[in-house]
């Protein structure tokens, strides 16, 4: 019995509370991480994108070779995330598309951006030698299909 009791005395001095100390730091360390790495996987130009009922998925607009060329609301021409002059458009697509077998671009133009603005984009783009031209939209929200 003195081997039991001395058992049951021992157990009861056992701390039982879950040290969480390393476990925030390690949360923290990496909630710092992936709020300064986050900005930098942000490939595009912020763009408020056409809505449309008939949106139709193009995933290959989102791989990271894919060109993309984006005109803003005042009319600046961006090739991926950076600026570009429309006189230069076209000779900067046909340098990034001189390697690819494939010659399809995605259009990426703001809801508010004049029309000859990104008419002239295409037409730049179709000038260096694009076979495919594909235009970003969004799907509208809230409605269905032949609705309106």
């Amino acid at each position: 019995m003195g081997i039991a009791s001395a058992a049951r005395r021992a157990s009861h001095n056992v701390n039982a509370n879950i040290n969480v100390t390393p476990m925030v730091d390690v949360m923290l360390v990496l909630l710092i991480i992936f709020m300064v790495i986050t900005p930098m996987l942000q490939n595009k130009v912020a763009i408020d994108l056409a809505s449309v009922v008939n949106a139709t998925a193009m995933p290959d607009a989102d791989k990271e070779d894919a060109v993309v060329v984006a005109v803003t609301r005042d009319g600046a021409v961006y090739l991926g995330q950076n600026r570009i002059d429309t006189s230069q458009l076209g000779s900067a697509v046909r340098d990034k598309l001189a390697d690819k077998t494939d010659k399809t671009i995605f259009v990426r133009a703001d809801r508010r951006a004049q029309f000859k603005a990104v008419e002239d984009a295409i037409d730049d783009v179709r000038t260096a030698g694009v076979d495919t031209v594909n235009l970003l939209t969004q799907k509208r929200e809230g409605s269905q299909a032949g609705g309106e």
